[in-house]
């Protein structure tokens, strides 16, 4: 059992780890893989994980069989394939890079046949890079919109929702191009409770939303709408399909990595190391801050030695005020170290399974009893920068970010509490 400061900080950091083990593609892949057709497969992949879906599809892939196609995914997230094309685009507000590879996608889609094959391998992340906006919206648009949204605090489902109406490629409309193709899905969920329209705004999968939700989520937050886009969404064309339309008689589509399924392995190998776990679920939504109070009083009042969460808060930022530099999860972290206050034995992680927390370069921290001392000693304010969400710098002062690199997976945030 761990039992000084650096060495509960490794074991939780060996949490992490199990963590995004358990969502490796080539690790979960290939047994949803469906028999190739009788015609071509095309093979569209989007989101963090692309590359390295696409790389698991290739190698379990027979050689006799044709196999051709694109996977488009983060900067610095790709991976070298032999038969698919890989292309790097960004995320989170989309550039031309994602807009011209979305412009040759739904160009390739809409020359298949009934005897092809659309095999879609779809992660978090997608919505950004599948950039093709509906007809008469601008690219420039959408990233206004995007950027907005991104600051407005929004739950991912709610961002999506506005995202699908203004596409030419998600909610729905990938699989609308590729029709009468058969089209075989594979995710990896990124959203809490595993919504399949959800995930990269669901390209290949009916829309349950529709244009008036639009209206009232954009309403909502204050977005400001250019002319184009209102003038699209007030047009016929706007609404995406439904789960009547004859476009998904021939779709499926498979889960094969959920935010759930990860956090369940790291909960059983806790148990299998000896510590007592107290699971709060993969489907944690809220303010970041806001939840961070909710588990410090749970971190001091419970007999479990380890607290697991997973899912996805969020940070919103308001206009006008200071704000600093960093994602959910350091703001997360520096929010439960202020309400702990040095709680003597709790130690806490939180982190991005995808490697990146927010839009920085690292994927988490780490907090002890201890860290609220040590920023005082460097001459921080742990309440002051909380306030202008500038986690980020008062991790890297202290030397406890998490640093991974792209991991090529992304079931969500890990957040693990060490309670002694």
């Amino acid at each position: 059992m761990p039992d000084n400061h650096r060495e509960i900080s490794d074991y939780l950091r060996l949490l992490f780890d199990r963590a995004v083990c358990a969502a490796e593609p080539k690790q979960c892949l290939s047994p949803h893989l469906p028999k190739p057709p009788k015609g071509r497969t095309l093979l569209v992949a989007a989101g963090k994980a692309a590359a390295s879906m696409a790389r698991a599809t290739e190698l379990a892939w027979p050689q006799f069989a044709p196999l051709t196609g694109i996977a488009l995914t983060r900067y610095g997230h790709g991976e070298t394939c032999e038969r698919i094309e890989v292309i790097e685009a960004a995320h989170p507000v989309p550039d031309n890079k994602g807009f011209e590879a979305a412009q040759r996608l739904i160009a390739e889609v809409q020359e298949l046949t009934v005897d092809d094959l659309l095999l879609c391998l779809i992660s978090g992340g997608g919505s950004a890079l599948l950039a093709l906006p509906a007809p008469g919206i601008s690219l420039e648009d959408k990233q206004s919109i995007n950027r907005a949204l991104l600051m407005s605090g929004a739950p991912i489902s709610e961002m999506n929702t506005v995202r699908k109406h203004l596409s030419a490629i998600k909610g729905g409309r990938l699989a609308e191009a590729a029709y009468p193709a058969q089209v075989v899905t594979l995710g990896i969920s990124d959203v809490p409770f595993d919504d399949p329209s959800t995930i990269a705004s669901g390209p290949t999968v009916p829309d349950p939303t529709d244009v008036a939700q639009t209206f009232e989520l954009l309403d909502r937050y204050n977005i400001e709408l250019p002319e184009s886009v209102l003038n699209h969404l007030n047009s016929n064309i706007a609404e995406t399909p439904k789960p009547e339309d004859a476009v998904f008689d021939n779709c499926q589509f498979t889960m094969i990595a959920r935010p759930t399924d990860m956090l369940e392995t790291v909960v059983q190998s806790c148990k299998t190391d000896g510590h007592t776990v107290l699971s709060l679920g993969a489907d944690i939504e809220g303010e970041a801050s806001l939840v961070a109070a909710q588990h410090a009083a749970l971190a001091l009042t419970t007999k479990a030695q380890l607290v697991l969460s997973g899912g996805e808060t969020t940070v919103t930022v308001e206009s006008g005020k200071p704000c600093g530099r960093g994602g959910r999860n350091c703001e997360y972290l520096l929010a439960l170290a202020v309400h702990l206050n040095g709680a003597e034995g709790i130690h806490a992680l939180a982190a991005d399974t995808d490697g990146i927390d927010g839009s920085e370069d690292n994927a988490g921290a780490l907090i002890t009893p201890d860290t609220l001392a040590q920023a005082q000693s460097a001459g921080l304010d742990a309440r002051a920068m909380l306030q202008s969400h500038d986690a980020y710098t008062f991790f890297e002062t202290l030397g406890d970010l998490i640093v991974t690199g792209p991991t090529r997976t992304n079931v969500n945030d890990f957040r693990a509490i060490w309670t002694g």
